[in-house]
């Protein structure tokens, strides 16, 4: 059966610990209950985000499981399938197509340095033997990055390659990759996972998001996505803008992804202590990080969590206007001179 293209914002889910270390399922449940509650198109556990490398692969199996329970359908799962070996993730991807999982999500391999024609075979592979859809994840910073070429030649050759997520946050890119692979596949999905980029991706094509913020504002990521995709160019910027100061302020202020469990546990859960042991000086800024977060739910309307105030200057601040005018300027020009403005 012919299933959906991929689309809208999938959140990365963080896992909440239990004191001793453990999965904290009531929480993990609760969690999901309020981010389908505010809007988001579908989950995404077993990320970057996520912490998918301090998880055993049974805890991963057990989170993707817990998820499939509670959720029962009402919106699509992608779950992250990497594991340490190609036999291995291809089992993975046997499991959560057992749970009804939509899609799974795959990292090409990481720790060593593999050239494109090893990805490529690593993928196909995969292409040939997993019973459920799957989305190449490029994240170069971690691991092999997926080029173009492989990324059309995979497109074209495996059905089951259903989509890519791209957390390069490169705009041109981006388009390359569309350019290369919808004309033989329209049906192949596009998400980025870049949150400072949403919307120029959006405008460039993208089907939607994979976005650690949605984890933290469900509400405002929706609501950017929503704007976008009806053109309502204006309103989107401005959260856009908003959005930008927000992750800055989550990916900057701990270690990743430290800074958005801090920002989770101000919206109300228990998220308990992450199993990275940090120093003193590692340790979220609970203040500046609780300041942003307030502010920029007062902004935008949402003021029943987390209860508290917002000094009317800094609900009021916007992004620093030069470096917004450099970013518009290139975001349009570029944009412009690919033929999609």
């Amino acid at each position: 059966m012919v299933q959906a293209r991929l689309q809208g914002i999938f959140t990365p889910n963080l896992v909440p610990y239990t004191p001793d270390g453990g999965i904290n399922e009531e929480e993990l449940r609760r969690y999901a209950e309020w981010l389908i509650d505010r809007g988001v198109h579908g989950l995404y556990p077993n990320g970057s985000t996520g912490e998918f490398t301090r998880f055993t692969p049974e805890e991963r199996r057990r989170i993707v499981a817990i998820l499939a329970d509670q959720v029962r359908g009402r919106v699509p799962i992608l779950a992250g399938a990497a594991e340490a070996n190609v036999r291995e993730t291809i089992r993975a991807c046997e499991y959560y197509a057992s749970l009804g999982i939509r899609a799974v999500a795959i990292v090409a391999p990481f720790y060593y340095k593999l050239s494109p024609a090893s990805v490529y075979a690593y993928f196909a592979e995969i292409g040939r033997n997993t019973p459920i859809d799957v989305t190449l994840y490029n994240i170069p910073m971690f691991a092999s990055p997926i080029d173009v070429p492989t990324i059309q030649r995979l497109s074209e050759e495996y059905e089951r390659i259903v989509a890519i997520k791209d957390s390069s946050g490169d705009l041109p890119n981006m388009i390359r990759m569309i350019q290369a692979v919808r004309p033989n596949r329209p049906d192949f999905a596009f998400l980025t996972g870049w949150d400072a980029a949403l919307m120029p991706m959006l405008l460039a094509g993208a089907d939607g998001g994979t976005n650690a913020s949605s984890g933290v504002v469900p509400e405002l990521t929706r609501r950017l996505y929503d704007l976008t995709m009806s053109h309502d160019i204006d309103a989107a910027r401005q959260i856009q803008y908003d959005l930008i100061r927000l992750f800055d302020t989550m990916i900057y202020s701990a270690e990743f992804p430290e800074g958005f469990r801090a920002a989770v546990g101000l919206r109300g859960f228990r998220m308990g202590q992450g199993r990275q042991p940090l120093s003193d000086q590692q340790k979220t800024d609970i203040g500046t990080l609780s300041r942003e977060l307030q502010c920029m739910l007062a902004a935008h309307g949402f003021t029943d969590q987390p209860v508290g105030g917002c000094p009317i200057d800094s609900a009021a601040a916007s992004a620093d206007p030069a470096e917004v005018s450099m970013i518009v300027q290139q975001v349009v020009a570029e944009l412009a001179r690919r033929g999609l403005m």
